[in-house]
């Protein structure tokens, strides 16, 4: 339950005008007409396919307290009418903020977000009640929504950051105000918007704008962009990744694949064994990232090794699943050149037949046809034993794949479900890749 606050002050919050009892007040406030509870306040937006404004009877009937919208609603209700509900949200969240003295942690990257502030949070909870971002609310309708999810007792924040254009990171990171900024990779993604990484790095360090004035800032000193980033409003960042040139390093690592990633975790005189319950060796560095931002928060070393051995894997991230037949890394969350090399880089450390099925990867501007093919060529050089390529774009990963090692293309899912089984063998280990949007989880399920 969210900290009581009255209809005045979400009105005065957003700029908005209040049409009913000031002193009421609000213990939630959610964008579906599915979650109203008695207390809430019922946002209603117009999306592409729904327009929220049809459900505020229903939400008012449901115990809403309120409704903020656009328009005056068909019912006799308290409401707060304002220009756009989304614009709205975000004043109120930078207001519901400033509520909370607790530390915020904000994480973005072009890969390794979500990952990494699970491993913060693992890691934070061994000695705070941690508040994260849940599913894929990292963008401008999602922070508000996890802001609005902090509750009276938590102590601590991490909230994922997730942007496509200039000046979102800006906004975002203006209802946030983190206290701790954390920077994970400057990858290609985006790119229609961004242009390229110098584009993204512009955009991901906009976080800095609205940064508290004592703040923190952990950046992966093995990323060429990120590694000319010397100092912020008067304050220098800290260096984290697998290079012992930065101030948290990594040494003996050794990935034991489904039983985990071995790893000295390096920092000042201290070194820390420990054991990461996941597949991928880029997990390291995100140990790191939660070491280093645990460490800030004063914890004991005890308290980080048992937050990063606590770690879980979330969703269709990395994955793994057995079955009778194969074993399975389900990686078809999202995808970007970056994102895929690193899939393909765990893949390798299997001994069994190696499959990589990979799909278009999206927004990727004027060079997406060159960031296929250099995909496909990557893993045939890292001698993966089978490639089947998904997608129209894809067809530029066949290419690059194909005079490297086994290919096959496929125009879509369906025609991939439809012979797929009879390209694999038994015990094969199975990478599934690609954008969000291309629905890979069919692959997955088919197979599994």
């Amino acid at each position: 339950m969210m900290k009581p606050i009255t209809l005045k002050d979400i009105a005065s919050s957003c700029g908005g005008k209040l049409f009913g009892d000031e002193t009421k007040l609000v213990t939630s406030i959610v964008t579906d007409s599915r979650q109203v509870e008695s207390g809430s306040l019922f946002a209603a937006i117009k999306g592409e396919r729904v327009d929220g404004h049809k459900f505020v009877e229903q939400c008012i009937n449901a115990g809403a307290v309120c409704a903020l919208v656009e328009e005056k609603p068909a019912i006799d209700c308290d409401y707060i009418l304002v220009e756009s509900t989304l614009v709205a949200l975000k004043g109120i969240a930078e207001y519901y903020r400033s509520l909370f003295t607790i530390p915020f942690i904000s994480v973005t990257g072009s890969v390794g977000k979500t990952s990494t502030k699970e491993m913060i949070a693992s890691v934070l909870s061994q000695k705070f009640k941690v508040h994260k971002t849940s599913g894929n609310l990292n963008n401008e309708l999602g922070v508000p929504l996890t802001l609005f999810g902090l509750e009276e007792e938590h102590q601590v924040a991490v909230i994922e950051m997730g942007i496509s254009d200039f000046q979102e990171m800006y906004r975002i990171s203006k209802m946030v105000k983190p206290t701790i900024c954390v920077i994970t990779i400057i990858g290609c993604c985006h790119l229609e918007n961004l242009g390229d990484r110098d584009g993204v790095l512009k955009a991901k360090t906009e976080m800095f704008d609205n940064m508290a004035d004592n703040a923190k800032i952990f950046l992966n000193g093995d990323d060429d962009k990120l590694s000319t980033v010397t100092e912020v409003r008067g304050i220098k960042p800290v260096f984290y990744g697998l290079d012992s040139k930065n101030a948290y390093y990594a040494e003996n690592i050794k990935n034991n694949l489904t039983n985990g990633v071995d790893a000295t975790l390096c920092f000042e005189d201290t070194k820390l064994n420990v054991t990461i319950p996941a597949i991928g060796n880029y997990m390291v560095a995100n140990a790191l990232a939660g070491v280093a931002v645990g460490k800030s928060l004063g914890m004991t070393d005890d308290q980080l090794i048992s937050g990063v051995e606590s770690y879980k894997t979330v969703g269709s991230r990395a994955n793994v699943i057995k079955t009778d037949s194969y074993t399975i890394i389900d990686d078809c969350y999202n995808a970007n050149p970056n994102s895929v090399k690193a899939g393909i880089d765990t893949l390798v450390n299997f001994s069994t037949r190696k499959v990589a099925v990979l799909g278009d990867m999206k927004e990727l501007g004027k060079e997406e046809n060159r960031f296929h093919f250099e995909v496909g060529q990557y893993a045939a050089e890292k001698k993966i034993d089978v490639v089947i390529a998904i997608g129209p774009l894809a067809k530029e990963l066949y290419n690059g794949a194909n005079h490297g090692t086994e290919a096959y293309y496929f125009e879509t899912v369906e025609d991939a479900n439809a012979e797929i089984k009879n390209i694999l063998k038994q015990d094969d280990t199975i990478l599934v890749k690609a954008s969000h949007s291309m629905q890979f989880e069919k692959i997955v399920e088919n197979i599994k």
